[in-house]
């Protein structure tokens, strides 16, 4: 699959923040048009002492989520940890695994934030840029914003909101289990987000694209 050359990695602290709100106003909210016959999870892992990263693509056929590809990676780590800069540490590592896929997606759900991010640039957003695709963050945990509980049912949710701006949701994927936030991350609304990201929960908390690339990368990971 090709991917968008939009900036190398090799940056300082202060031109990373400046390139992150540079690229934030890049991202299109734009509703997720024509079929959907398939869906890429991306995730990625460190090893024990921290100096490498192994990434995993998994493509699913849908309805029936049938796997149908799988690639990965394991790279050097360049870039040190940072809060709010995850992605340039996460990144490369990714889109290096999306680069041996045969096929394009037509969406990818990431493990990570999307818009809900300090400066409105989550891994899901970058990595969106990169690969001009629809992209959707479903993370497992907040980064910013607040939020009220939503109900117990699956499927309910309740907006995450930075001050008067919503910048995520707060989505119940199974009943009385923990929700997860889902942002959009590039060529996609929120109400496509929460749509797809449903559409791919079965009877697990995560969408079966983000679990199942989950389960490979961990096995990676101790291989590493």
């Amino acid at each position: 699959m090709n991917i968008i050359p939009l900036h190398p990695w090799n940056l300082d602290y202060a031109s990373a923040r400046r390139l992150q709100t540079e690229l934030a106003g890049q991202v299109q909210k734009t509703p997720v048009v024509g079929p959907m016959n398939t869906v890429a999870g991306i995730d990625c892992a460190f090893s024990r002492d921290k100096k490498r990263i192994a990434a995993v693509v998994v493509v699913l056929r849908l309805p029936d989520f049938k796997l149908t590809e799988r690639t990965d990676c394991v790279q050097p780590v360049t870039f040190p940890y940072i809060p709010g800069l995850l992605s340039f540490r996460e990144a490369p590592a990714c889109l290096a695994a999306v680069e041996k896929l045969k096929t394009a997606p037509d969406v990818f759900l990431i493990d990570g934030q999307g818009l809900a991010h300090p400066r409105r640039l989550g891994i899901a957003s970058h990595l969106g840029l990169f690969l001009n695709r629809p992209t959707i963050g479903c993370a497992k945990s907040r980064l910013i914003g607040d939020y009220d509980e939503p109900p117990a049912a699956r499927g309910s949710s309740s907006p995450l909101k930075d001050g008067d701006e919503t910048i995520a949701a707060v989505l119940r994927t199974k009943t009385a289990v923990k929700p997860l936030f889902v942002s959009v991350g590039h060529l996609c609304t929120l109400d496509d987000a929460l749509r797809i990201t449903l559409a791919c929960c079965t009877r697990y908390r995560l969408p079966e694209p983000s679990r199942l690339a989950h389960q490979l990368v961990s096995r990676l990971r101790h291989q590493t």
